[in-house]
């Protein structure tokens, strides 16, 4: 039997026989003495055999990686000159008397070592053997002892883990539903949750007061690399809380975490309204670790004969604004100022102005740029003093409507951080607040979050001007990436029934959310919560810019599994099982 891991095996039991069980990570032969270097989810141990034990040293001498083995030795310091400093277990090797294979291995499709340079393809479907590398089992290690964390902070703050359903029914979240058929109910379909957000709600009705789970959710939507359609959130939901308690709550937890996990302890989160982030950054998830901004110059072009300016500056929905980069002149070449006009153009921004600086103290003959020859001197000259422009700096501008400038030189801001080396070392994480009840849809208006968010006015407020309506919503982001995002919560039917007015489902409202709004005039508290992304933090934790590295078994892009092939086509009892015809599918 084992007595102890691989990775436990260091100076501590020099002298000790211990038993070891694992996979060959490498097998060298060094002038008649056999060098295995023994694995498991731990680390990695060299494990030595010479001649002096003819059986076992045969048996060392047929092994190969990935062969399972069982051994047993006694444990002594490496020689002189072989101490490997870099390994848990560098100062010590085992001396082995007995070797058993316990299972032996095909040469592996994929090469597990620090050498290996694997394409993830190849690590998707053969990730059973992915996982056994240490960089894999050490992101493992490291989600379950952030998820072991989380219950145990949230626990100490007097939070109870109830689970919801997973089977439910479809509502309005954002994303497409996955949908399940019902065997016994011809024609009907469970829904699989895009979020417990329902439920965590009727808890609070329910008195539970005190809420949380590490909750699977399910959304058929468009695939990113920091996106998956089966993921983990850390879900909260309290009763009698206002925003900066929930809020409280999540940066304790999450500080936490940081400090317990990676020895980081960090800053307080700044608070920023959506609005300024717009304002600022152009995003309502910015990169604080960027020290470029966005500066409005609307009021300097309003009179401005060029009417690309002019126009946007004069129209209340537009927006004129410009941004320096600093040293932008010498660090970029034409090519890439050529280049980034088409970068922003997949924002729908028509063209990228802007003014290199090559002489600050030069007046109008230091400038260079297409757009000087439409724009008067002192126009110019302004600008530039506003956004502090000097020599050797590029201003850059945009001139359309809000969203299109804020889109565009919101990622043209990341971009040049990045090109120009601006990006600060550090974690630079944010709250963002205030934001918009409402977004603009097709047809009518969306809602920017959920339709269960709590508006920041009135009943009658909401109903005569929606479009201007605030929510008591927030957003945690962390080195411009959103992590997690929360609100206060309706708890009054009528202000749910406006709500539900507005987007346009006012009459369905009974037959999709009759049970809500029933529970919502039976004495529902004022509550609130967050939903925070377990994969994404985890993912920063592990310092890796791919959420699939911190996920066991992720999907692709495409949203399958190149290991099991799944989604895959089912029999036709089944369908028939299921009261389903398909038709189209080739």
């Amino acid at each position: 039997m084992r007595t102890c891991y691989c990775g436990e095996v260091t100076a501590q039991r020099v002298g000790e026989v211990v038993e070891l069980e694992g996979w060959v990570h490498r097998r060298r032969d060094h002038g008649g003495v056999i060098f295995l270097d023994l694995r498991d989810r731990a680390g990695i141990v060299q494990v030595v055999y010479d001649p002096d034990t003819p059986e076992s040293f045969a048996l060392a001498d047929s092994v190969r990686n990935e062969y399972v083995l069982r051994l047993r030795g006694r444990v002594r310091r490496r020689p002189p000159g072989t101490v490997n400093a870099e390994m848990k277990t560098g100062e010590i090797e085992v001396l082995g008397d007995a070797l058993w294979v316990l299972n032996r291995s095909a040469t592996p499709p994929i090469q597990l070592d620090e050498y290996a340079d694997v394409g993830e393809d190849a690590r998707l479907r053969h990730r059973f053997l992915d996982l056994r590398r240490p960089q894999m089992q050490e992101r493992l290690h490291l989600r379950a002892r952030a998820a072991s964390l989380t219950r145990r902070f949230l626990e100490g703050e007097g939070f109870w883990e109830v689970e919801t359903p997973t089977l439910t029914k479809s509502t309005p979240e954002g994303a497409r539903d996955y949908l399940v058929p019902s065997r016994t109910q011809p024609g009907q379909f469970y829904a699989l949750p895009q979020s417990p957000q329902i439920f965590k709600q009727l808890l609070m009705m329910s008195s539970v007061d005190r809420y949380y789970q590490l909750a699977r959710c399910y959304r058929d939507e468009d695939l990113r690399a920091d996106r998956q359609p089966e993921f983990t959130q850390i879900d909260i939901e309290s009763s009698f809380v206002e925003e900066t308690d929930v809020m409280a709550i999540a940066e304790g937890l999450i500080k936490t975490l940081f400090r317990e996990l990676k020895g980081v302890e960090l800053p307080d989160f700044p608070v920023l309204s959506h609005a300024d982030a717009l304002a600022r950054y152009g995003s309502d998830a910015p990169d604080l670790r960027n020290p470029l901004r966005l500066v409005d110059v609307d009021d300097l072009l309003r009179d401005t004969a060029f009417k690309v300016f002019s126009r946007a500056a004069n129209d209340s929905g537009s927006r004129v604004a410009a941004l320096c980069a600093p040293g932008a002149a010498a660090a970029l070449s034409r090519r890439q100022l050529d280049d980034y006009v088409g970068f922003v153009g997949r924002y729908g921004a028509k063209g990228l102005a802007y003014i290199k600086v090559n002489d600050a103290n030069a007046g109008t003959a230091g400038l260079q740029s297409p757009v000087l020859k439409f724009l008067e001197a002192d126009a110019a000259a302004a600008v530039l003093e506003r956004v502090g422009a000097r020599t050797g700096d590029i201003v850059f501008f945009g001139a359309d409507t809000a969203k299109v400038v804020n889109d565009a030189l919101g990622a043209l801001r990341d971009e040049l951080g990045r090109a120009l080396g601006l990006i600060e070392e550090r974690w630079a994480p944010l709250w963002v607040t205030a934001f918009p009840m409402f977004e603009a849809g097709r047809q009518t208006l969306a809602p920017a979050h959920h339709p269960f968010v709590r508006p920041a006015c009135s009943e009658e407020e909401l109903r005569e001007n929606p479009r201007t309506a605030l929510a008591h919503a927030y957003d945690f982001v962390l080195n411009g990436v959103e992590v997690g995002g929360g609100s206060l919560r309706i708890h009054d039917p009528a202000m749910q029934r406006a709500v539900f007015h507005v987007l346009g489902i006012g009459q369905e409202a009974e037959v999709k959310f009759g049970f809500l709004l029933d529970a919502l005039g039976l004495g529902c508290p004022p509550h609130g919560g967050i939903a925070i992304g377990f994969d994404r933090l985890v993912m920063f934790l592990a310092e890796t810019d791919n959420i699939r590295d911190v996920i066991a078994f992720p999907k692709t892009q495409s949203a399958s599994c190149p290991l099991t092939r799944a989604p895959g086509r089912v029999d036709a009892e089944q369908l028939r099982d299921l009261h389903i015809r398909l038709r189209g599918t080739g």
